[in-house]
């Protein structure tokens, strides 16, 4: 190979995913840009892509990454400035490709972000999940810009990269759905919402009912925890039940406003005429939970 083979060899080689940050960071956007799938190049040109990137990296030595997911075929990663003040994210697909990336400075909420809840919660099911959203920024979990679900998690099952096997457009090919869903802790049931169709055709929401079947326990110092996203016909307890940690109340499902089956879990201090103020859930344990961790119980890894 002579050297000028050499050098186009060099100049085709993708960067990978992970090194995305640091190529950003080295002023590499030329290169980075060759991998942009052609819808993002479409919303994004050369010239604009290396403008931001200048102005977003100054002052900006470093970034650490903070989030992995590896999910149905697209690696996402997220990096942090060292002050957390600023957030990148990249999206690759199995070729490399850049279908996503995005740049922002944080907004956050430091006077809530450490009122951690003062009941003790265990995870609301059994087996292995996969933090889809959670953290305390909005590039980890997209609730975060929202105050009543700001601390919210959303859970998956996820299989050597994938949740789901077969047709990905019904919701029995999903690793999670039908799975036993759990009191996690103890309460007495104030909300039991059932009779919501699952989306028949994954990928497909119900805007009008978003959080879909769902229960809200209250508990004994005053907080609530809500699950959502029910299976239709599943939930187990009605309205002023008291529940124990770890009994059944339902099974995971697709109704609401959810692209595929999973469960929505927050905990709250409040409900006001139905709206919540969420704050951090206090694990056992003292779990800390970001988006791309998998959970056990109480066990993260």
């Amino acid at each position: 190979m002579n050297k000028v083979e050499r050098e186009k060899t060099v100049a085709e080689e993708k960067i990978a995913g992970e090194e995305i940050a640091g190529a950003v960071l080295g002023g590499k956007y030329e290169q980075l840009y060759k991998q942009f799938s052609q819808p993002l190049m479409d919303v994004v040109k050369l010239d604009d892509f290396r403008s931001m990137g200048e102005d977003f990296t100054k002052n900006i030595e470093s970034f650490k990454l903070t989030s992995t997911v590896k999910l149905n075929g697209y690696e996402s990663f997220v990096w942090n400035s060292p002050d957390d003040s600023k957030g990148l994210t990249a999206t690759v697909d199995e070729g490399g490709t850049l279908t996503g990336i995005q740049i922002m400075n944080y907004s956050t909420f430091p006077e809530t972000d450490q009122a951690y809840s003062k009941t003790l919660f265990r995870m609301p099911f059994q087996g292995d999940w996969l933090v889809f959203w959670g953290g305390k920024n909005i590039l980890v979990n997209y609730h975060y810009e929202y105050e009543p679900v700001r601390y919210a998690y959303d859970f998956v099952i996820e299989k050597d990269g994938f949740s789901y096997e077969g047709d990905r457009t019904i919701n029995e090919s999903y690793f999670a759905f039908d799975e036993d869903i759990l009191a996690p802790a103890d309460g007495v049931v104030v909300a039991a919402i059932d009779g919501i169709a699952d989306n028949s055709l994954v990928g497909a929401v119900n805007e009008d009912q978003p959080a879909g079947n769902t229960v809200t326990l209250q508990h004994d110092n005053g907080e609530f925890s809500t699950i959502a996203h029910l299976k239709n016909g599943s939930v187990a307890v009605k309205e002023g039940d008291r529940v124990t940690t770890g009994q059944r109340i339902g099974k995971c499902g697709n109704s609401g406003n959810s692209t595929e089956p999973h469960i929505h879990f927050q905990v709250s201090s409040r409900i006001d005429e139905g709206k919540a103020v969420t704050i951090p859930v206090n694990f056992d344990k003292n779990l800390t939970l970001i988006r791309g961790e998998i959970v056990t119980g109480t066990k993260v890894r």
